[in-house]
């Protein structure tokens, strides 16, 4: 009997997980969805800024508004990035108690197109994560996608969380199947719509009763209305005459 090694490393080992991510095993939407994205990004969504920092409580600089894209270990403060060489750092800000990056800090590790930038203290910048809008102002024709924050008509997302929750297949997919939904709704509503109208046409005219135009009134209807509005006929006191008469 002849015994053939296997190389665990050959291409059909290649092949076997590219089979896996197309039939849906093996988490394959969900890794290359993690592909999509630089690794430290969803991990710099959900930190949490502006704190003081621990380890230096006693300096002056102690708030924590520093992020390294190469450690990804949470938010830092200048002392803290002090120990973080030639790393990649960005600095976050805050706006109406929502975190910001800059335009020129971001663009350059991330492409953040089709969201939505705003000019804030004469820098132009871009919010972290997502800030619903209980409901859109009066003549708003643009929204986000995710959260119906009012944007103008060249955008899509109002920040970097929305755009990755958006931009995922899943999320697509569903986005789509709803639009499909209440399009056929709206359709089925209309249909029944125009069929009750369309019955209710049709059994008039069957009745023999259906005009487009008021009917003229009979003259006898016309004399009971008139003599109805009429004011009641005058009569002469009682005693009238009598005194006349004297």
């Amino acid at each position: 009997m002849i015994n053939v090694a296997i190389d665990q490393e050959s291409p059909f080992r290649e092949l076997n997980i590219k089979n896996r991510r197309v039939m849906g095993g093996g988490g394959g939407l969900e890794e290359e969805e993690e592909e999509k994205w630089p690794p430290w990004l969803r991990p710099l969504l959900s930190t949490r800024f502006f704190v003081q920092c621990k380890l230096h409580a006693d300096s002056h600089k102690s708030e924590c508004n520093m992020y390294c894209l190469d450690c990804t270990s949470g938010a830092l403060c200048s002392r803290c990035l002090s120990h973080h060489g030639d790393h990649r750092a960005i600095q976050i800000r805050r706006s109406s108690y929502h975190d910001v990056i800059r335009v020129s800090e971001i663009q350059k590790v991330l492409d953040i197109t089709g969201v939505q930038t705003y000019i804030i203290n004469s820098a132009r910048v871009v919010f972290l994560n997502e800030r619903p809008q209980p409901k859109p102002g009066k003549g708003v024709t643009n929204t986000c996608e995710v959260c119906n924050r009012s944007l103008l008509d060249s955008f899509r997302f109002c920040s970097l969380g929305c755009k990755i929750a958006g931009t995922a297949s899943d999320y697509s997919r569903n986005r789509k199947n709803s639009k499909k939904k209440k399009k056929k709704s709206t359709a089925g509503s209309d249909s029944e719509e125009y069929c009750t109208s369309a019955s209710s046409g049709s059994d008039k005219s069957h009745d023999g009763t259906q005009s487009f135009t008021p009917s003229t009134p009979s003259p006898t209807a016309a004399r009971l209305r008139s003599s109805k509005r009429r004011k009641g006929i005058p009569h002469r006191a009682p005693f009238g005459s009598l005194m006349l008469e004297f």
